[in-house]
């Protein structure tokens, strides 16, 4: 069973589409033993960080997540999902994220010809190989909704970038939390192996 972590942030519902499709047993929940027991946990979002920090804290979903990564129980984080598991953003100065990884949630910087948001397809390259990305040939377009990017301290988790005015982290990977900027759900065939890959990754401490 997939938990589709639901703090009032939107996009659960194409999360959940593409997880059936996938024929995958999931839930859209924020009861705590429903998280419990859970196999593996999804952290979709929408919006401001600091407003979806203050959700994650109103529901004690921040402390069920903080809870399943210390077990080792595979976490996956997508577009501001992926921002919150680090420390910080600056779109919200002084909100602390979960802090489950090590990074900056920087703004993508303002150039002539170049719009933010970045909304649309980008390519991915994989400077480390990756669980979410077995199957996925380099060069391989996914789905971008964002005006915040990470910067990750280790660069040794990042699984997959793109380039968008700068160099965007795009997917990470640390034991066993996962995460994506761009949205899987909504990014086609690809999207739809990269949710399989992470169904079908076995939780336990790395």
């Amino acid at each position: 069973m997939i938990a589709i972590l639901d703090y009032d942030a939107g996009n659960l519902k194409s999360v959940e589409k593409a997880l059936c499709h996938l024929g995958q047993e999931c839930m859209i929940t924020r009861n705590r033993r429903e998280v419990e027991a859970a196999d593996k946990l999804i952290l979709p979002g929408v919006g401001s960080f600091g407003a979806a920090m203050e959700q994650l804290k109103k529901y004690d979903i921040d402390k069920m997540l903080q809870e399943a990564a210390a077990e080792g129980k595979p976490v996956l984080g997508i577009c501001l999902g992926l921002q919150l598991l680090f420390e910080g953003s600056e779109e919200s100065p002084g909100a602390e994220g979960l802090g489950l990884l090590k990074g900056q949630i920087l703004k993508i910087p303002e150039k002539e010809g170049l719009k933010i948001p970045h909304i649309g397809w980008n390519s991915l390259q994989f400077p480390h190989n990756g669980r979410l990305f077995s199957g996925i040939a380099p060069g391989t377009y996914v789905y971008f909704v964002h005006s915040y990017y990470l910067k990750a301290q280790n660069e040794e988790i990042v699984t997959a970038v793109t380039e968008y005015g700068t160099d965007i982290h795009a997917s990470v990977e640390c034991g066993s939390v996962f995460a994506c900027q761009f949205h899987p759900e909504k990014s086609s065939t690809a999207g739809l192996k990269i949710l399989s890959n992470f169904a079908g990754i076995q939780g336990g401490k790395v």
